[in-house]
């Protein structure tokens, strides 16, 4: 099956183009693909038609699909797939989870232990006015960082509670007590190495974290805020333009996004699903328990 991989606007996201994702793909087709997410990071596959079968079988050809903590937002069809979606059914009950409003920078699964880092989402319905999402690209951000702040954060690991993130979410009831027992604080080093490349990396997620470990904690929230303001400049970043039947895929490991507000009168729907991928191929950041925990 003949393919390419095309850089868009010059930037480091990449349209593949030429693939069926319903369809079988071959194992050459899926080292490539596989390569070239390593290193660059995010897949843009359009004009798209896959059930959630065929969703759960193609992010299976890149690792272990894993079942993320908000259970509320399984899809009723298969476990492995959460809703996206502002969408409510018949008993005003929302279908799946982050509504309409303004997501901010976040990397997904930073709140946890071992977190699964590869992400897959599938557009099924979009409002008139879209809803742009962004990606930022953390090798750039260190590689951009004046050699005195790359000392600095060599061996500091940033604390991350996802009770901050969870309370900036649209129709969300109080943390339950069960969820708060499934993610308490964790910590992950500030700098990665990627094991292919060997580029290093930051690892931040301004929504999630709560300080960085061992530090004074105004200290620390003035460094983490100094990294995230550097790592979200225009020049880190990707604009994606949604299209229905777009799939994006995304490493975590080195990329931030973040999501525009949209009318909550239209409807939005996507399907996503979280891989884990290998830590022989992809940065998979460390975990230890803080030591204010």
């Amino acid at each position: 099956m003949s393919f390419e991989i095309v850089p868009i606007d010059g930037q480091f996201a990449f349209e593949v183009r030429g693939l069926d994702l319903w369809r079988p793909l071959a194992q050459d087709i899926v080292d490539a693909l596989e390569a070239a997410w390593s290193s660059q990071g995010v897949l843009v596959f359009r004009r798209q038609a896959l059930s959630e079968e065929e969703l759960v079988v193609l992010s299976r050809r890149f690792g272990d699909p894993d079942l993320i903590v908000r259970d509320d937002w399984q899809s009723g069809n298969h476990p492995a797939v959460i809703q996206i979606s502002n969408m409510k059914n018949s008993q005003g009950r929302s279908i799946g989870g982050l509504g309409s409003g303004e997501l901010g920078w976040h990397t997904d699964q930073s709140y946890v232990a071992d977190p699964a880092t590869g992400s897959v989402l599938y557009m099924v319905e979009m409002p008139r006015d879209n809803a742009n999402t962004y990606w930022a690209n953390l090798h750039l951000a260190y590689e951009a960082l004046p050699d005195a702040m790359k000392r600095r954060i060599e061996g500091l690991r940033a604390v991350y509670d996802y009770l901050k993130r969870q309370s900036t979410y649209d129709d969300e009831k109080p943390m339950s007590e069960e969820l708060r027992r499934r993610t308490p604080p964790v910590a992950h080093p500030l700098v990665n190495t990627h094991p292919v490349s060997g580029r290093k990396s930051l690892y931040l997620d301004p929504t999630t974290t709560v300080g960085i470990d061992g530090l004074p904690e105004e200290e620390g929230r003035e460094l983490l805020d100094a990294l995230n303001r550097h790592a979200t400049r225009p020049e880190f970043v990707y604009t994606h333009r949604w299209q229905i039947g777009d799939l994006v895929m995304w490493d975590n490991g080195f990329l931030l996004h973040r999501r525009d507000p949209f009318d909550a009168q239209q409807n939005r729907l996507l399907k996503r699903t979280t891989i884990r991928l290998s830590p022989q191929r992809h940065i998979v950041p460390s975990t230890t328990t803080p030591i204010a925990a």
